[in-house]
């Protein structure tokens, strides 16, 4: 069923119906009952600050079954872009509807008027359905018509009307007027509605929710609206429909919903359509053979209209209310909502099954009971049947339905039961869902270790319309597509990663469709207080609920919640070391409410497998006002005791897991994933580069460095330059990253990341001229990365053993950007590592400690100068804290295993030694370089 909505500018009543009626516009004068607008003054709409609109009055008169639609506007044509917009006038109608009767069309230019229409214009008729890829057909025609010699500063008029009826009313009428709302400007701005004093006709303006009074006008009453309107009032976006404002003015004969409720009802009156010996009565008489069970029986004609019958809306010949026959429906094999319910009527009437057509709003939400009662309020009609005492809502246009999905209910608020005694509105309960639409299921196999890619088996189960999409779009698609289609769904649900393997099925019997996917991710793992920690909550984390209502305005407004709807998360984590150590941190029950959805969790962690399943249904609920606080206090709570997986705080680095991962297999099992990713595609380059990471990652810069010829290979960019450079710089080749340096800089010279490490190695290889020249180059340009050079400068004039010069040159970046963490540290840095002005070089660090959010770099400079100093107490303090942060540092545990030496813990030095090689196989050349070896 179609809803009656407007489109300003057009403004044309969508009111179904057969009208004596052509499909040519007719040219007429204008109507006699029409109240003319004011005449245009030529001197204000030359005025600078004239409105773009000077005219928009909007006119309907209602008698009888008829409605009476005019428009006259005039618009200025203030630029050359809306010259290109209004060169052509386009005016939609439907001909079995109405007639389009065009009054004026001219262009006032100053005190000239030029009658398009008396100089030969005439409107075009373009006989296209525009609705098609929406499965409409609507009878719409457009008359259009090229406005000649139209120029900017020009005014455009264009007067027309439509007249329509619709039998199906049985004498009565509505209409639906958008109305122009601020900062929409117009001169002349007006809605009227008029009708005969004995025609009982409500009006109600949609902005405030007022009924205007009418005026008397003889024998006529009208309402008149000034234009524009205020605008509407802001409302938070989680607001109920109800308390949104709508910029229309609705008229209705109609004297309440019983009346609507009566004059629909014999469209969907279905005994006795169907005939005996009919192929639609051999349908009916297969459901009836294959159950006797009222409740499956039910299923089965749902699903028999379901699936049997195409949906195609049909709009004309009367086709906005009347429905199609269940015969022709089922000759046809597509129908719109309209002739689906009433077949679906039809075959329950022959089972015996009691039901009655309802009509519903998918737009309008809770708003109904505020608005007028009338048929355009509603845009699609459905089945309310009652089976074994029970109460259910069936709808002909959905997919998918099941026997164990019978019973949900859909989104509607309310419902108007079409009933020849009349009905009025009642209200839908929505309640949870018996199956969940979706389920993730997702098995996370860490067993290589925490910080190494995650393995993944994802399953991702789907029914009703999701589920016919999927199986629909696999169909239709090749192996290329469908394996974009699982990648994106993944990427959707999991996030990002590298996919080895696909697959789809699809069940009849239970309409669930499954898509799985196994592959490879960035590791989930994040360290936080020192300790790892991995999120398995999908309920809190996958919920977002903050209403706003500061203001007092909105002190009073619910908060409304989606539904229906429901999902469910089921998390299976595989830890290293046999979960050894491992503990569940946070809430393994949730409350039965949180944030208006219902809640159900379950939780486990035995030996090396922790779980976690997790349902969400959303069912519409809405929070009151007095609730909203206590509710996000909830929700806060919720979100503090976040379900996590937390590693024992003896948890071993990186490089140790890097190690243990190499003889215990988890490196080939990754390494074997991301050669399935690959294969798949091997002039995609983002396998290569994840792979390239992970070997980094392991250390293992060969490896890593050969992915990145691959990507090089096929996608050179300033990143894979860069990373090339530091893998090659790792395995000692300082030609090869001088050279993939130089390529970036090549690509993008404004990239400091580049700069900076070309002019490093251009210093480290002795070309400390060359280097120079890079830095001051763009220190000379000057602007916001100044200060970020200077301090590059004066590394290299540091490293080429001009330290006097490399401190006065970072004392100017200081002088430049006074009080940047980065610079005190640099300076710190220089200090320390060149053994000068140590009791100054302190006073950086620890200044920068203080000002600096991540207090890493800055701590691992003091411990220099403490060493320096020769303060190991100190300095083996500060590295303690840099490695409890981060214990792959390489440099900090360098350092600490030279100061462990020094002070007799020979063990631990040549632990923290070993590691450092490990990480960073260069770091003896790098400290040789400050005159400190191991």
């Amino acid at each position: 069923m179609k809803s009656y909505r407007l489109a300003l500018g057009v403004a044309m009543v969508a009111i179904a119906g057969a009208a004596n009626a052509g499909d040519m516009p007719l040219y007429q004068a204008v109507p006699a009952w029409v109240k003319p607008a004011p005449a245009i003054d030529p001197a204000k709409a030359e005025a600078p600050d004239a409105p773009p609109f000077l005219i928009f009055d909007s006119q309907q008169r209602i008698e009888g079954d008829h409605v009476w639609q005019y428009v006259d506007s005039a618009r200025r044509v203030s630029t050359q872009q809306m010259l290109e917009q209004m060169g052509t006038l386009a005016l939609p109608w439907q001909p079995d509807k109405g007639d389009l009767m065009i009054h004026r069309a001219e262009i006032v230019r100053g005190a000239e008027r030029i009658d398009l229409l008396k100089t030969g214009g005439r409107f075009t008729v373009l006989r296209r359905e525009q609705g098609l890829e929406q499965r409409s057909l609507d009878g719409v025609l457009t008359a259009t018509m090229a406005v000649e010699g139209l120029r900017v500063g020009d005014v455009l008029r264009l007067s027309f009307s439509t007249n329509q009826a619709d039998a199906a009313l049985k004498g009565r009428a509505q209409s639906y007027v958008p109305l122009m709302t601020q900062p929409l400007a117009v001169g002349f701005g007006r809605s009227r509605i008029l009708w005969p004093a004995a025609t009982p006709v409500h009006v109600q303006n949609l902005m405030d929710g007022t009924k205007p009074a009418p005026v008397a006008r003889e024998a006529e009453r009208e309402v008149t609206l000034t234009l524009p309107l205020e605008k509407a009032k802001d409302l938070p976006g989680d607001a109920p429909l109800r308390y949104r404002q709508f910029p229309m003015l609705e008229a209705s004969t109609f004297a309440d919903w019983a009346d609507v409720s009566r004059t629909m009802a014999p469209l969907f009156a279905a005994k006795g359509l169907i005939a005996d010996g009919s192929p639609l009565a051999a349908e009916v008489a297969a459901i009836a053979k294959a159950s006797a069970d009222p409740l499956m029986r039910t299923q089965g004609a749902l699903q028999l209209v379901q699936s049997k019958i195409r949906y195609l809306a049909l709009g004309m010949n009367g086709g906005n209310y009347v429905p199609q026959t269940p015969a022709s429906t089922w000759t046809l094999r597509y129908g719109d909502c309209k002739a689906k319910t009433l077949l679906l009527l039809a075959i329950l009437d022959r089972l015996g099954i009691e039901g009655e057509a309802v009509l519903v709003s998918a737009q309008g939400g809770d708003s109904l009971p505020k608005r007028l009662p009338a048929p355009g309020v509603f845009d699609h009609v459905i089945v309310r049947a009652t089976v074994a005492g029970r109460t259910l809502w069936l709808d002909g246009t959905g997919t998918g339905a099941r026997a164990a999905d019978i019973g949900d209910t859909p989104g509607f608020r309310h419902v108007l039961p079409l009933r020849v005694a009349g009905a009025d509105l009642m209200p839908l309960p929505i309640h949870a869902d018996a199956r969940p639409m979706m389920t993730v299921a997702v098995e996370y196999d860490d067993s290589a270790g925490i910080g190494l890619p995650t393995l993944y088996k994802a399953r991702f189960a789907m029914r009703g319309a999701w589920a016919d999409q999927v199986n629909a779009g696999v169909a239709q698609a090749d192996a290329k597509t469908r394996r974009e289609m699982a990648s994106a769904m993944a990427t959707q649900m999991i996030g990002e990663g590298q996919i080895g393997d696909t697959g789809f099925a699809y069940d009849p019997v239970t309409g669930i469709a499954t898509v799985t996917v196994a592959g490879i991710m960035t590791t989930r793992w994040e360290r936080e207080d020192k300790r790892y920690r991995q999120t398995i909550d999908m309920a809190v984390s996958k919920t977002t609920f903050a209403p706003d209502r500061a203001r007092p305005a909105w002190a009073d407004i619910p908060v409304a919640t989606e539904g229906p709807g429901s999902i469910v998360y089921a998390t299976r984590l595989t830890l290293p070391d046999g979960g050894k150590g491992f503990v569940l941190e946070g809430d393994r029950t949730l409350p039965p409410t949180l944030a208006g959805a219902l809640l159900t969790r379950k939780a486990d962690l035995t030996g090396a497998v922790a779980t976690a399943e997790d349902r969400i249904d959303s069912v519409g609920a809405e929070i009151r006002p007095a609730d909203v606080a206590a509710a996000r206090a909830a929700f806060a709570q919720a979100q503090a005791r976040i379900l996590r997986v937390v590693a024992p705080v003896t948890y071993p680095p990186r490089w140790r897991v890097a190690q243990a991962a190499q003889t215990s297999g988890g490196v080939k099992a990754i390494d074997a994933m991301f050669a399935r990713a690959i294969a798949d595609d091997p002039k995609e380059v983002t396998g290569y580069a994840s792979r390239a990471s992970f070997h980094a990652g392991i250390y293992d810069y060969r490896g890593a460095a050969a992915d990145m010829d691959q990507v090089i290979a096929i996608q050179p960019d300033i990143t894979a330059y860069m990373n090339r450079a530091r893998y090659r710089d790792m395995l000692g080749n300082g030609a090869g990253a001088l050279a993939d340096a130089q390529a970036a800089v090549a690509l993008d010279p404004s990239s400091q990341w580049a700069v900076a490490v070309l002019a490093n190695l251009k210093s480290d290889r002795g070309d400390a001229a060359g280097a120079l020249a890079l830095a001051q180059e763009r220190i000379d340009a000057g602007g916001k990365t100044k200060a970020d050079y200077l301090q590059l400068k004066a590394d290299v004039q540091a490293a080429a053993g001009d330290v006097p010069g490399a401190l006065a040159t970072i004392d100017a970046a200081i002088a430049e950007r006074p009080g940047m963490p980065g610079l005190l540290n640099g300076r710190c840095w220089i200090k320390g590592t060149r053994n000068v002005a140590l009791d100054t070089a302190l006073k950086d660090c620890t200044k920068a400690i203080e000002l600096s959010d991540s207090t890493t770099a800055a701590l691992d400079s003091r411990a220099m100068v403490y060493f320096r100093m020769n303060r190991m107490a100190d300095a083996l303090s500060d590295l303690d804290a840099v490695l409890e942060n981060d214990p792959n540092t390489a440099a900090s545990l360098f350092l600490r295993g030279v100061v462990r030496k020094r002070t007799g813990d020979a063990a631990g030095s040549a632990a923290d030694l070993m590691a450092a090689r490990i990480i960073n196989p260069q770091v003896d050349r790098v400290y040789a370089r400050y005159g400190i070896t191991a």
